[in-house]
């Protein structure tokens, strides 16, 4: 019987809790390379679209040992050399979203090289492959093909199906698989759009204490459809 109690949900960034499919496999086969001490891998580069698990692997791969930094946030090139001066690793995250800023494009330039020539971990991620991002230095862009380069793809129904799942189990639900395929059926193939149908309808669940079911679902996209905010 489902519980109706708010837990807050805190992200477990772990290899443990991560969802691996065929999608993303070889991905996360690469980052548990890259922390293998008797590897001698030491530099890998993932990318693929919002919400396919590039995050989760970066985070895993830091853990409490190196630090993770996203560019999603602006960064100053001050700000990423304090970030990484110390440390064992270089974690660098939204590699999409580097800014046009000639400064911070040398700043990490010169980290990467550095922590490359010393045999240093660096992880590292974006949207794209290396040569489709702009405004990186373009001896980054090259280097980053040196080392493990793989692909996140968690577009097929039976990946996103475990996606769905997981991110239910983070509330400490279970959900019916009937209300999976609904959801699956009536959202866009993009991860992050097929997480928020999921947390709109524990959302709504939780307010009208009512178990997910799919009659459940299918009101709340009537109303979804309908122009109300469920």
């Amino acid at each position: 019987m489902q519980q109706f109690f708010d837990f807050p949900v805190i992200p477990s960034f772990s290899f443990d809790s991560f969802v691996s499919c065929e999608g993303n496999s070889a991905a996360l086969k690469f980052a548990l390379r890259i922390v293998d001490p008797s590897d001698s891998e030491s530099l890998i580069y993932l990318y693929g679209p919002s919400g396919s698990g590039k995050t989760h692997l970066l985070r895993s791969i830091a853990g409490s040992k190196f630090p993770y930094l996203s560019l999603h946030e602006p960064v100053s090139p001050e700000h990423l050399v304090s970030t990484f001066c110390a440390a064992d690793g270089l974690v660098v995250d939204d590699l999409q979203d580097m800014p046009d800023d000639p400064d911070l494009r040398r700043a990490l330039w010169q980290l990467f090289n550095e922590f490359h020539t010393s045999g240093r971990i660096i992880a590292m991620a974006g949207a794209a492959p290396p040569r489709d991002l702009a405004n990186l230095d373009d001896h980054l862009t090259s280097r980053l093909l040196w080392g493990l380069v793989a692909r996140l793809d968690t577009s097929d129904d039976s990946s996103r199906s475990m996606i769905i799942k997981k991110v239910a189990e983070d509330h400490q639900i279970r959900i019916p698989d009937d209300v999976v395929d609904y959801v699956l059926a009536t959202t866009s193939r993009e991860v992050g759009a097929l997480i928020a149908a999921f947390h709109q309808l524990y959302r709504f669940s939780m307010s009208e204490k009512r178990r997910i079911t799919l009659p459940l679902a299918r009101e709340v996209r009537e109303k979804t459809l309908a122009g109300c905010s469920p």
